[in-house]
């Protein structure tokens, strides 16, 4: 006799979605505030109005007799979102999109979902006058004098370092890059000037460690204590770390120690360094048939301990602000931008050396 099984399968039955609530950004501004939302955090300890004054004064026409025209965005709004490109590697278009998309994008810059985001041309323009006017080293140097008000350059030893900045490569011809190598590069593409535009004649090829590079170098100085850049210079990928370390030091460095590896040694470097009264701790250099000796490498090891928090500074950069890459054409543009990374990172860097102090409050 035959047996017939009934199946009696279950209906399963899932959470429910699609429905909207009173609620819903609420509910999402506290799940990524636990999480761990860096904009946020950041947006606590910093206040962005500081920088109004200049940045008014700079790009507002402050003359005009009437309000006729188009009402501009708020220099402040504007300024945060070139911070955001900047923090997270991000595109003119790729920054419109996410701050119509993103609900933290919007809390940071203090927009609501009726309000209208900047499009992709006003960035550029935007950023155009920012770094093209030498407004971001003055934005720079104005941050670096809020920190010395609150005591976090300490001036107790320097670092100096650099990294690449990767640049859009160029695809010219041989005859091309001679003739641009020799500096004369603004004589090319005349008759084609949309080509022409996209030309960058001042980023440079060089090599390291077997890696081709094209694009800038990043020269930075940072504060052997706190990690705050203090002063920086960009230059083309292929001019040695070295011949950068007379524009990075000044009279405010004299009796501190400075810190740097091998790649700044010389007869050249050891006058720049006498000249400001360092003391120099910069690592020994070994040299083909002339090996380091164990008192050497050992000195090395020991400078190692102060020197190695430079990387500190760059890794940042590479892993949490995605990379040092511009999309831009010039070493004008490549200054500005590169000083706006340098600027992020000290702003982000702020929020994690008061951290501790603000968890400590709040815990009391």
């Amino acid at each position: 006799m035959s047996k017939f099984v009934k199946n009696t399968k279950m209906a399963v039955t899932y959470k429910s979605q699609g429905k909207r609530s009173l609620f819903d950004a609420e509910f999402s501004i506290e799940k990524l505030s636990a999480i761990g939302n860096p904009l946020e955090t950041i947006s606590k300890v910093i206040d962005f109005e500081i920088f109004r004054p200049t940045l008014e004064s700079k790009l507002l026409n402050m003359d005009k007799k009437n309000s006729a025209g188009a009402k501009p965005f708020d220099v402040v709004l504007m300024f945060k979102i070139l911070i955001l490109q900047r923090y997270y590697g991000l595109g003119d278009k790729q920054i419109e999109y996410q701050i119509i998309d993103r609900i933290s994008f919007k809390k940071f810059l203090g927009l609501e979902t009726a309000d209208k985001v900047p499009d992709e041309k006003t960035v550029w323009l935007f950023r155009e006058n920012v770094t093209k006017t030498g407004l971001v080293e003055e934005l720079f140097t104005q941050f670096n004098g809020y920190l010395e008000t609150k005591e976090l350059i300490f001036n107790e030893g320097q670092l100096v370092d650099a990294s690449f900045t990767i640049a859009p490569r160029q695809r010219n011809t041989r005859e091309e890059n001679e003739k641009i190598k020799k500096g004369e590069g603004d004589d090319l593409w005349n008759d084609e000037p949309h080509k022409k535009c996209h030309k960058d004649i001042d980023a440079r090829w060089t090599k390291k460690n077997n890696e081709t590079f094209y694009g800038y170098k990043n020269h930075a100085k940072v504060d052997a204590k706190s990690k705050f850049i203090n002063t920086y210079t960009v230059t083309d990928a292929s001019v040695h770390d070295s011949q950068a370390l007379d524009a990075l030091l000044n009279e405010n460095d004299q009796g501190q120690d400075l810190h740097a590896d091998s790649a700044y040694t010389g007869e050249e470097q050891e006058k720049t360094i006498a000249k400001y009264t360092m003391k120099n701790k910069v690592h020994e250099k070994r040299y083909r048939n002339k090996p380091l000796t164990a008192e050497q490498k050992q000195r090395n090891t020991t400078k190692s301990k102060i020197r190695a928090r430079v990387e500190h500074v760059f890794g940042f950069m590479e892993q949490s602000m995605n990379g040092l890459v511009i999309r831009s054409i010039g070493i004008v543009r490549a200054t500005g931008i590169i000083g706006l990374i340098n600027l992020t990172y000290n702003l982000f860097r702020y929020e994690q050396v008061i951290r501790p102090k603000s968890i400590c409050v709040s815990a009391s």
